[in-house]
């Protein structure tokens, strides 16, 4: 008997835990700081950038190098008439060559390669930076989006409790005679209109998760969870962090490459040569030849050949220099907008907190206590009812504002400044 248990209790444990296993897993709550660790592990544009770091450190290597030595193979003086034609060795001119050719760049020419490569490996990077702020920014801005959302969807579950219980105080008021029956309709009409609200809400819901798993995949279908982001906001200290905005810090970079661009063009100037080396094997009754030639360029003409090249890289790096002061300038207007207007949303939010919020609760439930005691409508009821959904969800709607500017301000000048000191 105990044998025959034990043959078949391993066979049912097994599958048990295999049915265990195959339930659909819970959805676990997705915090802030979950969703940003998942966009640095699974965002495909930060995957491309780091292809794209790799790909310039490997093409840095050979930046100064030679180029490839060439063998040369051929025939000299082949005769092709007379009694000698068609043959290798009966000519004394007929010479079979093999040889090897080196092409030799100037030193400035390949040191200023070797810059343009390191530039551009400093280049991939930064702009690495910068596009990790971006979707670090991106998902934070989605994730604030989607937690904004459930709490308005939670707060619809007590609005319809609310509205059941308007409903049931008038049926009262009309059962005792101090309400007309029209009356009834109008719990009706309200819950009809959050009902229509819901829908509204349900799309940005689709939208939110939507814009999320963009950055993070499938894990933006479980539900946010957490409280608003509090990010240290250093009002003054952001001033002086500007310079060190990756998209800023990108141009030190772009700039050095366009630097080592113009150098290279400038050793244009500079000649190139070569050296070949040949051995030259003629007939058996003949003596065998080495050669030896070296070839120079000539940059004999540069008014149009090597001045427009340095003028057209003069003028690129001048762009660069441009470019920087006006994306200086634009992170000037956009930090000092961003700032002003997070002090007016952190205000707000303590204004809805502190009166507009409970001014709003006063006024529906006196409004409600002078409707039960047959002193006032049940329009003015329901107009102090819409006033106090419309301030929750302008609470929730003040806080997602407030977040979504400090979130701004905290990855572009916050963690991501602190990054490049």
């Amino acid at each position: 008997m105990n044998s025959m248990c034990s043959r078949t209790g391993w066979p049912l444990a097994a599958a048990l835990a295999a049915s265990v296993l195959a339930l659909p897993c819970v959805a676990a709550p997705l915090t802030l700081d979950e969703a940003l660790r998942l966009a640095d592990n699974n965002a495909p544009s930060l995957t491309a950038q780091a292809d794209k770091l790799q790909a310039a450190r490997s093409a840095a290597i050979p930046a100064g190098e030679l180029p490839d030595p060439k063998l040369l193979l051929g025939v000299q003086n082949f005769p092709v008439g007379g009694p000698d034609r068609g043959t290798l060795d009966h000519d004394f001119m007929t010479m079979q060559m093999v040889g090897v050719m080196q092409e030799m760049p100037s030193r400035d020419k390949r040191r200023a390669r070797t810059e343009v490569a390191e530039a551009a490996v400093d280049l991939a990077a930064a702009q690495g930076r910068v596009e990790r702020l971006n979707v670090r920014q991106a998902t934070a801005l989605a994730w604030i989006g989607s937690y904004s959302v459930e709490l308005k969807q939670a707060l619809f579950e007590q609005f319809y409790r609310e509205n059941r219980l308007l409903s049931d105080t008038v049926r009262a008021q009309i059962a005792s005679g101090r309400a007309q029956p029209a009356d009834a309709v109008t719990p009706k009409q309200e819950a009809a209109q959050l009902e229509e609200q819901q829908d509204q809400l349900q799309l940005e819901r689709v939208q939110a998760r939507a814009a999320l798993k963009r950055w993070i995949g499938p894990a933006a279908n479980q539900p946010p969870t957490g409280n608003w982001p509090q990010w240290p906001i250093d009002t003054l200290g952001y001033s002086h962090k500007l310079q060190h905005h990756p998209v800023l810090a990108a141009f030190g970079p772009m700039t050095r490459e366009a630097q080592a661009k113009v150098r290279e063009a400038e050793a244009d100037k500079t000649a190139d040569w070569s050296w070949e080396l040949d051995y030259q094997k003629r007939g058996r009754e003949f003596g065998d030849m080495v050669s030896v030639q070296f070839t120079f360029d000539l940059p004999l003409f540069p008014e149009t050949r090597q001045n427009p090249k340095i003028a057209a890289r003069h003028a690129e790096l001048n762009q660069l220099e441009a470019e920087r002061e006006a994306q200086l300038r634009e992170h000037t207007e956009q930090l000092e907008t961003q700032m002003a207007d997070y002090q007016r949303l952190d205000r707000a939010v303590r204004r809805t907190q502190d009166s507009l919020l409970p001014l709003a609760k006063e006024k529906a439930e006196l409004t409600l206590a002078s409707y039960r005691a047959g002193k006032s409508d049940v329009s003015a009821v329901v107009a102090a009812r819409r006033e106090l959904i419309e301030a929750r969800l302008t609470q929730i709607d003040i806080n997602e504002q407030k977040a979504l500017t400090s979130a701004r301000l905290y990855f572009a000048y916050g963690e991501a400044a602190n990054e490049t000191f």
